[in-house]
C-alpha cells in the first residue's frame, strides 16, 4: 500500500468516526439527554491513540455534525486547525477513562434528570426491572468530590469504575464506555431508562418490589452474554442511524 492509500485509508477511518460521533450527540439530543452545551462524548480518533473527537463547545447537539468535531489530545488542546472552540475542563473526565481503559473508544457522559435524580439517591440504581438488572454488580459508583475540574481526581474516577462499563457519579450525573460509540450508547440509553423506571416506581409511594440477589445476578450474566453481541448492538444502532436519516441526515456534513 502506498503512502497516498494509507494516507487516504486514515482519513476515511476518521470520517466514519466523525459520522459516529456526531449520530450519538443528535442521538442524545431526540432522546432528551442534553445538558444545554455543557457534558460530552468523545471518541478516540482511529490510529491516533492519543486523540480525540469532541464537540464544538457552544453548539447545541441538534446542531453537530461530523465536519464541526474538533479533535484534541490527552490535555484537551486542539489538534490542527479548527475554527471551533473546545471545553478543556469538560474534557477531564474522558481523558482519565481514556487514558487508563485502552477498551473504552467512545466515553459519554450525561446529566439527565432521571440519571442525577438516582445519582442522588443513597441506595443509587435499584435493580427494580430487567433494565435495570443488567448493570446489577456492574455499576461503578463514585463520590461526588466538587465539579470536576480538579486532575487528581481522575485517578479516584478510573478506580471507581474499574472494569466495568458504567458509573453512576453520585450528586452528578452518569457515565459509560464503550468499544465503540454504538456501544457507548446503548449502555447510555438503557442506563438513563433504568433511572427513569426508577424514578416513576419510587414517585407512586407504593412498596417497591426488589427481586431476590439469585435473581438479579442471574438476569445480569444473562445481559452479559447477550448485550454486548457486537451483532446485536450493530443491528439496534443501525436502526437507530436509519432513524436519524429520516428525520434529518445532516449529522452527516
Amino acid at each position: 500500500m502506498s503512502i497516498a492509500e494509507r494516507s487516504t485509508k486514515a482519513v476515511s477511518a476518521e470520517w466514519r468516526q466523525r459520522v459516529e460521533l456526531a449520530a450519538c450527540y443528535r442521538l442524545l439530543a431526540h432522546y432528551r439527554m442534553t445538558d444545554l452545551i455543557y457534558t460530552h462524548s468523545t471518541v478516540r480518533v482511529p490510529g491516533e491513540p492519543e486523540h480525540f473527537l469532541i464537540n464544538p463547545y457552544g453548539w447545541r447537539w441538534e446542531e453537530i455534525t461530523a465536519s464541526s468535531l474538533v479533535k484534541i489530545d490527552t490535555r484537551g488542546e486542539k489538534v490542527g486547525a479548527s475554527p471551533h472552540r473546545v471545553n478543556p475542563a469538560g474534557f477531564t473526565i474522558h481523558s482519565a477513562v481514556h487514558m487508563a481503559r485502552h477498551d473504552a473508544a467512545c466515553v459519554i457522559h450525561t446529566h439527565t434528570r432521571a440519571g442525577m435524580a438516582v445519582a442522588s439517591l443513597k441506595e443509587g440504581l435499584l435493580p427494580l426491572n430487567q433494565i435495570a438488572m443488567q448493570f446489577y454488580g456492574r455499576l461503578g459508583v463514585h463520590d461526588y468530590e466538587g465539579v470536576a475540574l480538579d486532575l487528581d481526581e481522575r485517578q479516584r474516577i478510573v478506580a471507581d469504575l474499574g472494569a466495568k462499563r458504567a458509573l453512576l457519579l453520585r450528586n452528578h450525573g452518569l457515565l459509560t464506555v464503550g468499544r465503540n460509540v454504538a456501544e457507548a450508547f446503548q449502555l447510555m440509553y438503557y442506563l438513563n431508562l433504568a433511572c427513569e423506571v426508577q424514578i416513576a416506581a419510587q414517585s407512586t409511594g407504593a412498596e417497591l418490589a426488589l427481586p431476590s440477589r439469585e435473581v438479579c445476578e442471574k438476569v445480569a450474566r444473562q445481559y452479559d452474554e447477550t448485550n454486548f453481541d457486537e451483532g446485536e448492538i450493530e443491528l439496534e444502532w443501525a436502526a437507530h442511524l436509519r432513524m436519524l436519516d429520516a428525520i434529518d441526515p445532516s449529522y452527516r456534513d
